[in-house]
């Protein structure tokens, strides 16, 4: 199978059209062609006139670690053009970015998560090439997470850096597919195209969206692998608690929870009673870990840890987000006055609960705090919101 990147630089007729044209490039260190050259300097090596590059949240080189860590505008080393941060001063391209370049290329590989802010990214991006005449190219990759659709859908009104629409948590989307969306569901007028790959095949076992002899390289910092990319429409939730996501571990935002004052074995053993049809899909496994940094740094911590890759893996029947949301609640079943929500700016969002934010509304907290609301109360709500998603973007599926 192609990338996008790939078939953009081994198609010529595609490689004409960008003649006479000043191109940008948005990426980040996944940002590689198959035989793992960087997408900047491939582009360059073929001749393409390259004026500017864009990186995203933790930077083109992928190296600010946590979120609200900003990087500054530079210009690169080895090409002299200039790079600019879409997470620093600004996370919308300015008037001044856009003169940069006359065509845009978006290489960023994502997670298939609405939480991820190269979703919301790739909305800025649009929004303004619409305003100013330019033209978006999507140079499409797999969603590791595959097809399947998960949460409940962004409240109007919550929008914020990691919710751009009203879309689940698990989107099943491509970034090319999502950029269709955006400007179907926005009424963008913007010059914008789709190098869709070739042979994707994203309900293809063993995979299920990540093909298997494909390289996996972190698009950010906490992004180690595949597994972690199937659990983040849940884990991610985690940001918004006091409980450890793995932060400071090897393998962060692979657990359901950390934390020294938590029995992980109750736990697991109220989540079964809960809800056991929510807990299949994957292994669930106890374990224990010391962060050496962030939430509880120096503290050993009694956690779960998700397995949702070989043998334990089932593409159909695993569903992260609902996992993770059963997690809390047989926390706050075991401890009722346990300080579950963290409240802190996140993501720019001063004035509502991190959890809210990331949930894109209040829906899922207020079921895990109302000692009255069952697990089906919020299947209910999910199962609403996804089937209308799935309706919505069925004519939009490229592969």
């Amino acid at each position: 199978m192609k990338f996008g990147i790939d078939r953009l630089l081994s198609e010529p007729e595609l490689l004409r059209e960008l003649e006479g044209r000043r191109v940008a490039l948005v990426a980040h260190p996944a940002s590689v062609t198959a035989d793992l050259t960087h997408s900047l300097d491939a582009l360059i090596a073929a001749g393409v006139n390259v004026t500017s590059a864009f990186g995203p949240q933790h930077g083109l080189k992928g190296d600010k670690q946590d979120n609200m860590v900003e990087t500054a505008d530079e210009t690169d080393p080895q090409y002299g053009i200039p790079v600019f941060s879409l997470y620093g001063e600004v996370r919308r391209p300015t008037g001044q970015m856009m003169s940069s370049a006359d065509v845009f290329l978006f290489d960023l590989q994502d997670l298939g998560c609405r939480i991820y802010t190269f979703v919301t990214t790739l909305l800025y991006l649009l929004e303004e090439a619409a305003k100013s005449g330019k033209s978006v190219w999507v140079l499409d990759r797999p969603n590791p997470a595959g097809r399947p659709v998960e949460g409940t859908l962004l409240v109007p009104g919550q929008e914020s850096f990691v919710g751009a629409a009203p879309m689940p948590m698990r989107h099943g989307l491509t970034m090319g597919e999502m950029g269709h969306w955006f400007t179907r569901h926005l009424g963008l007028d913007v010059d914008y195209r789709v190098i869709e790959m070739h042979y994707w095949l994203p309900e293809a076992s063993p995979g299920f969206g990540w093909p298997q002899d494909q390289i996996w390289i972190n698009p950010s910092p906490n992004a180690a692998n595949v597994n972690m990319a199937r659990a983040y429409a849940g884990t991610v939730m985690l940001e918004g608690t006091t409980l450890s996501e793995g932060r400071g571990t090897t393998r962060p935002l692979e657990v359901l929870f950390g934390a020294p004052d938590v029995d992980a074995k109750a736990v697991l053993a109220e989540m079964w009673k809960l809800a056991p049809d929510w807990m299949e899909g994957c292994a669930i496994r106890e374990c224990w870990f010391e962060p050496t940094f962030h939430k509880h740094a120096g503290s050993l911590c009694n956690a779960l840890m998700i397995h949702a890759e070989g043998g334990f893996y089932n593409h159909d029947t695993f569903k992260p987000w609902r996992l993770q949301a059963l997690a809390f609640k047989a926390i706050r079943n075991l401890y009722p006055d346990y300080d579950l929500w963290r409240d802190f700016p996140y993501e720019y969002e001063l004035d509502r609960l991190a959890i809210d934010v990331i949930n894109g509304g209040p829906g899922l907290r207020l079921c895990v705090d109302d000692s009255a609301s069952k697990p089906p109360d919020l299947d209910a709500l999910a199962s609403a919101d996804e089937a209308a998603w799935i309706a919505d973007v069925r004519g939009l599926l490229l592969y």
